[in-house]
């Protein structure tokens, strides 16, 4: 066989598997390689790392990766990108997916990326200024991301449960199926049937438990930098919004679940029956 047919061939055999949740579409040494890189990784079992793998080859068929300002995306920063995105899906399988659907186009800056921002006041007065972002989630997309954060933490942060790609992915899973121009609100669409209620009492739960450990967490972040008191865990970041403090515990969750079961039980709890993940009582592996 020619070569140039058999490379032709591997790559429309890679594309075809990828597209049906076929992990084996990504080379063995990239995946390798992509799995070293990401320690929240690490602790995932040989059954949640394939399942992983299978949704990561079906979400690069669905994905469009764009370097902004001359940077080259390679295969592996796509993959890396890919593996945090789809880690808290890993339970729900590709129909989760579907959350993700409302974009295409994911777009790695260099660096930190400065938006003009423009807001009104109370009383009226326009406020211009420019906000460095290290990445962005618009209805309807695409996904910003600053690529030397995509594998690391914020400068000088001093928690551990920080993850941009997440926080992020996080923001288009809470915009998913809201109509067009509505803000993200901190809830999602869930899941049919969940928790067993229908659908008004289901998301009056989510919004209830949502607003009680957002309050509680702004009030230790208020404790702290008024009086001192010891930093919360959780990213301060949280206490600016709902849609943020949503987006912060599903870095958490996904980054440090110990952590955040401590921190905030039931909003853990809530999270876990989100993203069907299966566990013990007491399982916060």
């Amino acid at each position: 066989m020619k070569r140039w047919l058999a490379v032709w061939l591997t790559h429309w055999r890679r594309r075809w598997q990828a597209r049906r949740g076929d992990g084996r579409a990504i080379p063995d040494r990239l995946w390798a390689r992509v799995v070293a890189d990401l320690p929240c990784l690490h602790v995932l079992d040989a059954g949640e790392q394939a399942r992983l793998r299978d949704l990561c080859a079906a979400f690069l068929t669905r994905k469009e990766f764009s370097g902004a300002h001359g940077l080259v995306v390679d295969d592996r920063m796509a993959l890396l990108v890919a593996a945090q995105a789809c880690l808290p899906l890993r339970h729900r399988g590709l129909a989760a997916l579907a959350w993700y659907d409302d974009f295409v186009g994911i777009v790695l800056h260099p660096d930190e990326v400065v938006a003009p921002r423009r807001t009104r006041d109370e009383a009226g007065v326009v406020h211009e200024y420019d906000e460095a972002l290290a990445g962005e989630a618009m209805q309807g997309g695409p996904i910003v991301l600053a690529w030397p954060r995509v594998l690391g933490s914020a400068p000088g942060a001093t928690g551990v449960g920080h993850n941009l790609v997440i926080h992020e992915f996080a923001h288009a899973i809470d915009l998913h199926g809201k109509p067009l121009g509505q803000p993200a609100d901190g809830c999602p669409l869930l899941p049919a049937g969940f928790l067993g209620l229908s659908a008004a009492a289901a998301r009056q739960h989510w919004h209830t438990v949502l607003t009680e450990a957002h309050a509680t967490h702004r009030q230790r972040v208020a404790l702290h930098e008024r009086f001192g008191a010891p930093p919360p865990w959780l990213d301060a970041y949280g206490a600016e919004s709902l849609a943020e403090f949503f987006a912060v515990a599903c870095e958490a969750y996904c980054v440090d679940r110990e952590r955040l079961a401590e921190a905030h039980a039931d909003l853990f709890a809530l999270l876990d029956a989100f993203f069907a993940r299966p566990t013990a009582p007491g399982d916060t592996r």
